[in-house]
């Protein structure tokens, strides 16, 4: 017989991304065929996001467009909306498995048992302070770039957040298991590593001995052959004295640092849960930027949140124009049930939310264009990702600062770290000129995989 088919789609973040890649892996052990969604398949999983609302819609929508592909295919539910509405789910017609953020592991077993007709199934587990960090394949998703989960769940329960209630606890990976992995990632030819997490900064709290972020990096950058390590996001309060110097001081570690602002009034942080000051941040990334100069500073802002006025707004935007950052993501307020921001007066009308975001969008991209013409005339090596969509003959990827680059290149690049003088900005695109002869390189990156 024929080999199954499972279509898989993923809403929301980096992790939720990779976590669809590792059920992809889980599935062709199995002996089932991957095909893209919403192709017609044997079973269909949905890995969903509830960061919002419209979270939850599109995560509803995608659902029912696998029910419409094939009517009489499994239909499997997992990711955040899964985890925290799981009726909600379940009640939609044609799905027949919801699991959750946990227990993901167990995700091929249950659909066979979806497959032999059994009920619709509730396999959601609350977490449980305690539980470990589950281990999912680790599977190369990109040519270029490898992601790597080093930790899951938060428990800062901000306001505004329904993450917590979705990922649960903190559960920190074993910082061998972690080492391992980016030894075979680096033996694979792998050039930049990028350490991912929900909470990144508060790695090791919940493992025993003396382990945090900063002796977690310390341990990596001494990984041989290892050209660039990059952590995904750490918020303002993990900066302790030895992540600073970590941070600043090792030149493996990427120049860009990912750090969430969410509001710069410190009324509204403090509402938010937040318990540091725009003042604080603003110092923060001073203090960083003196360590690292010409580092990439970029930020999560929310704006909207319940009781925000017009003069906290500024606040906002006056500690992002000072910060210079480098590239910024807005986020409208969105109340999520059961937690506290959603049940506060005060709620932001949806078209002050739109004109805020658009407001402060246009300060970002005036901001990233101006850190990103400093770096005009520059000469940076660029971690190339692929050709370029619509342009053959060139390529394009990232420098260690976060500037995307695209060039002229007379063979395909891909995964290798190449010299790239930096001449021209086009929109968000610095356009570039390769400094030498790179078409017979072949010691680092994809091309020297076996």
């Amino acid at each position: 017989m024929p080999a199954p088919r499972v279509a898989l789609v993923s809403l929301g973040c980096k992790v939720n991304q990779n976590e669809v890649e590792a059920l992809k892996h889980l599935f062709q052990e199995a002996g089932y065929q991957v095909v893209p969604f919403p192709e017609e398949a044997d079973v269909y999983v949905v890995h969903t996001c509830t960061v919002t609302h419209i979270s939850d819609r599109k995560s509803r929508q995608l659902i029912r467009r696998a029910i419409r592909a094939n009517p009489e295919a499994v239909v499997a539910v997992t990711g955040c909306y899964a985890q925290v509405a799981p009726g909600e789910v379940l009640a939609i017609p044609g799905v027949d498995l919801v699991v959750g953020t946990r227990d993901r592991h167990r995700l091929v077993e249950l659909v066979a048992r979806a497959r032999e007709g059994a009920a619709p199934i509730n396999a959601v587990r609350p977490h449980e302070k305690g539980e470990p960090f589950e281990e999912l394949p680790l599977v190369e998703v990109s040519r270029a770039r490898a992601f790597l989960k080093i930790q899951e769940g938060c428990q800062e329960f901000c306001t505004y957040c329904i993450v917590p209630y979705a990922r649960g606890p903190l559960r920190s990976r074993d910082p061998e298991l972690i080492r391992a992995e980016v030894r075979r990632l680096v033996d694979a030819g792998y050039l930049e590593i990028v350490l991912t997490g929900v909470h990144t900064g508060a790695y090791g709290r919940d493992l025993a001995g003396d382990i945090d972020l900063a002796g977690l990096l310390k341990n990596l950058v001494q990984v041989p052959g290892l050209r660039r390590l990059r952590i995904s996001s750490i918020d303002p309060l993990d900066f302790t004295p030895e992540l600073k110097a970590v941070l600043t001081g090792e030149g493996i570690i990427c120049p860009h640092f990912h750090i969430p602002l969410q509001s710069g009034d410190d009324v509204i942080l403090g509402r938010m849960g937040r318990r540091y000051t725009g003042q604080y941040y603003l110092e923060l990334i001073a203090s960083l930027r003196s360590g690292r100069p010409g580092a990439a500073f970029t930020s999560d802002v929310m704006v909207g949140f319940p009781g925000e006025t017009e003069a906290q707004f500024q606040n906002t935007l006056a500690v992002v124009k000072e910060a210079s950052l480098a590239g910024i993501h807005v986020f409208p307020y969105s109340p999520r049930r059961g937690t506290p921001a959603a049940a506060m007066p005060g709620q932001v009308a949806a078209e002050v939310k739109k004109d805020r975001e658009r407001r402060l969008l246009q300060l970002g991209r005036r901001l990233s264009r101006q850190y990103a013409r400093e770096f005009l005339a520059q000469t940076l090596d660029v971690l190339v990702e692929g050709p370029l969509p619509g342009c053959p003959d060139c390529q394009e990827g990232l420098t260690g600062n976060y500037l995307r680059v695209a060039f002229p290149a007379p063979v395909d690049l891909t995964g290798q770290l190449v010299p790239v003088r930096l001449q021209e900005l086009r929109g968000s695109l610095i356009w570039g000129k390769l400094e030498k002869d790179v078409s017979d390189r072949q010691e680092n990156g994809w091309r020297g995989r076996t």
